[in-house]
């Protein structure tokens, strides 16, 4: 598998294992979540995405549980983790609101614990998750570049911005942001347009796709699926692997976030790599997509 350089001395799976359904499995037990990482591994998707809040803050403990009875493992893999959404559940169930806090004191605390629920001394990779309308930039641009020099976290990025909103945390910091996480797949389209992946390819950031699959809309759109299911005939492979596909012909360098239990349907994420997209192939599911032709 293909690699993406985010530094000198880190890069990531072409295609990354994300881990927000992870409590919601009916088998959350060390060697269950264990067996999912070693599927991972076994088709060389090594990055694991995380968030202190995925599974009301219980995903990254599970996942801990299976790097302390499994230490190896941490040296095979690459870690992702985010930050600033406070929701009314688990650790935060006092909360009277969903909010976003990107405080030089919660981003350091969140990062605390998430180093103690993994079991892990260096995160590779700390996105902030969403936009936050209150961020002092200077204040959430210094803590990041503090956290790096502490040598708790290796590099950092964002998660859903905008490119203004980038540009502003970006400019308050002495580090690189990294990579940008956000929502894309062929039913979320308007990103290849919108000017966000247009910034980010003008500025050489990796891109960290999410819901790659659109959430399972993919599959409620005939349009769509009549073309995917055409070339997965084709190429012998399952429509969902098209879709990623499509992902991963795009120039920006694209990294779809996978997300599922299943080990069967882990040990067939790598398949998206055995479909050569054509650029009329790409364009027909652009164009069923869109519902019209382009202009």
């Amino acid at each position: 598998m293909d690699r993406i350089q985010i530094t000198d001395d880190l890069s990531f799976s072409q295609i990354i294992y994300g881990m927000w359904r992870l409590g919601d499995d009916t088998d959350t037990s060390q060697a269950h979540v264990q067996a999912k990482v070693e599927a991972c591994l076994a088709q060389g998707i090594t990055t694991m995405d995380q968030a202190d809040i995925y599974g009301g803050y219980t995903a990254e403990a599970l996942f801990g549980e299976t790097l302390k009875a499994a230490p190896a493992l941490r040296d095979q893999i690459e870690i992702v983790t985010k930050c600033d959404i406070i929701a009314p559940v688990g650790r935060h169930s006092g909360a009277r609101v969903k909010y976003y806090d990107t405080s030089a004191a919660h981003i350091t605390a969140s990062v605390e614990a998430s180093l103690r629920d993994m079991n892990i001394d260096v995160i590779d990779c700390l996105l902030i998750h969403r936009p936050d309308p209150l961020m002092d930039a200077m204040e959430t641009g210094e803590a990041l570049d503090d956290l790096i020099a502490s040598g708790k976290v290796r590099t950092v990025g964002v998660s859903n911005f905008k490119p203004w909103d980038f540009s502003l945390l970006q400019s308050a910091m002495e580090n690189e942001l990294v990579a940008n996480q956000i929502e894309l797949s062929a039913t979320n389209h308007t990103p290849f347009t919108d000017g966000d992946l247009a910034f980010l390819q003008e500025n050489d950031i990796p891109v960290m796709a999410w819901s790659p699959l659109g959430g399972g809309s993919i599959f409620d759109n005939a349009a769509v699926m009549n073309v995917l299911n055409r070339v997965a005939g084709e190429a012998g492979v399952e429509p969902s692997a098209v879709a990623v596909a499509f992902l991963l012909r795009h120039p920006a360098r694209i990294a779809p976030v996978m997300g599922t239990n299943n080990i069967s349907r882990i040990d067939a994420l790598s398949d998206a790599l055995k479909v050569n997209l054509g650029r009329q192939t790409w364009f027909e599911i652009y164009t069923a997509a869109l519902g019209c032709e382009v202009a």
